[in-house]
């Protein structure tokens, strides 16, 4: 099965021979190592590359268990360098190399070599890792499989594709798995054998019954606003034992940095700042968050919602929650500061998209509900809502754009429509 990934496969491309090391990060089984040893080879063999000028180490295996120490791998790649071509250095879970930051940057400074990296654990996925470096690192974000992407490789109808699309994310080796069971059973034995497991060992947590319901009760609420003290009590009053918000926010900052969770902050769209706290904390993948709940918690508007967030990230969006104070007078005719939320400010260099995720508006009530805020911003910013329903995309009276969630996420203009 072959699945085209050109938007990552481009940003390689568009970094080629850029003097950088290329720096591919993105939460584990999400594709990283497929977009570089297959994807971005085929396209430099069929550029005209040599093969032999292309080298290739996956470092998790056996056979280069010799090169796990710095100086043995940057002895190995130069005696590789036989002339005065260009050279290609793939290097696939170099996390496992000692002391790799040394042997990278030693090997950069070779103008001959164009750099690659991958890794899929915690200790080279976290957030400050371009700092190893020294400002030489170009990353290139890699996530799950955007619906787009999935449905590529999909053997179905587009329906049947959403239904498993919602339900069991887009790791890539789920469409590889024919059954709901095979589904289901992969994602769960992969998020406590792989992705809690790797915190727990990188972060030497001694009790790990706090990351677990830690990540249960983000599951059970994701997309809600929330804090560590907010999240604290909740242990407490559901008898989970006593945990302060420090710790909390100590895990919290250890899932993000494995990229298994985002967290959202709210800006204030009149006053042009950031609102401190409370936060929303959305899944990477979805069938990782539904696995984790033992896919009992489907709330399709909710799930849609998330996704909706994923795909804004995969465009290159910068993704906040959007809030607008207004002073509005209350039953006893008394003024007084209301805040209304919108899902998702989008931001892209001068670009700014206002979203909301309407599971459904049955009616005119619930159509100036969801409208309200996207009203009240009193700029002139596209405003579009996105629906469930498959509906052909029109513009109301306020001129939003109302959308279908399949149209949004099939078309890369959509919002553009």
């Amino acid at each position: 099965m072959v699945i085209q990934r050109d938007l990552y496969l481009q940003k390689l491309i568009d970094r080629k021979q850029n003097g950088s090391i290329k720096v591919i990060t993105g939460i584990r089984r999400c594709g990283k190592s497929y977009l570089l040893f297959k994807l971005y080879y085929d396209y430099l063999v069929q550029s005209g590359v040599p093969a032999d000028h292309i080298i290739k180490i996956a470092l998790d295996d056996e056979e280069h268990e010799e090169l796990l120490q710095s100086k043995a791998l940057g002895s190995y790649v130069r005696s590789l360098i036989v002339d005065d071509g260009e050279y290609y250095i793939f290097l696939d879970e170099v996390q496992f190399v000692q002391g790799f930051e040394k042997v990278l940057n030693g090997l950069n400074r070779n103008e001959q070599l164009d750099i690659y990296v991958t890794g899929s654990n915690s200790k080279f996925l976290s957030s400050d890792i371009l700092t190893e470096f020294r400002g030489r690192g170009d990353e290139v974000r890699v996530y799950p499989l955007s619906f787009t992407e999935y449905v590529s490789a999909y053997e179905g109808s587009i329906d049947d594709a959403w239904r498993d699309y919602f339900t069991y994310g887009g790791l890539p080796l789920i469409l590889s798995r024919k059954t709901d069971e095979q589904k289901a059973n992969y994602l769960s034995n992969l998020f406590r054998k792989v992705y809690i497991d790797d915190i727990i060992e990188r972060n030497n947590l001694r009790d790990d019954n706090v990351m677990e319901s830690l990540v249960s009760i983000l599951a059970s609420s994701v997309g809600s606003l929330t804090n560590p003290l907010k999240l604290a009590n909740t242990f407490a009053s559901k008898g989970m034992g006593k945990v302060t918000d420090k710790t909390i926010s100590s895990y919290i900052n250890y899932l993000l940095d494995a990229f298994l969770i985002a967290k959202v902050e709210r800006y204030d769209v009149k006053g042009k700042k950031y609102i401190a706290s409370p936060f929303k904390y959305y899944f990477t993948d979805l069938g990782l968050r539904n696995a984790r709940l033992n896919f009992r918690q489907q709330e399709e508007n909710h799930i849609m919602e998330n996704i909706i967030y994923n795909e804004l990230l995969t465009r290159g969006f910068n993704v906040d929650v959007g809030v607008v104070e207004r002073m509005e007078k209350d039953e006893t005719n008394k003024r007084v500061l209301k805040r209304y939320e919108i899902d998702f400010v989008c931001n892209q260099g001068s670009q700014r998209y206002y979203i909301q995720s309407a599971f459904a508006m049955p009616d005119a009530e619930k159509m100036e509900q969801e409208q309200r805020s996207l009203k009240y911003t009193d700029d002139f910013f596209k405003k579009i809502i996105i629906v469930k329903d498959n509906i052909k995309p029109w513009h109301n009276e306020s001129g939003i754009l109302i959308v279908g969630i399949k149209d949004f996420l099939l078309h890369k203009n959509s919002l553009e429509m």
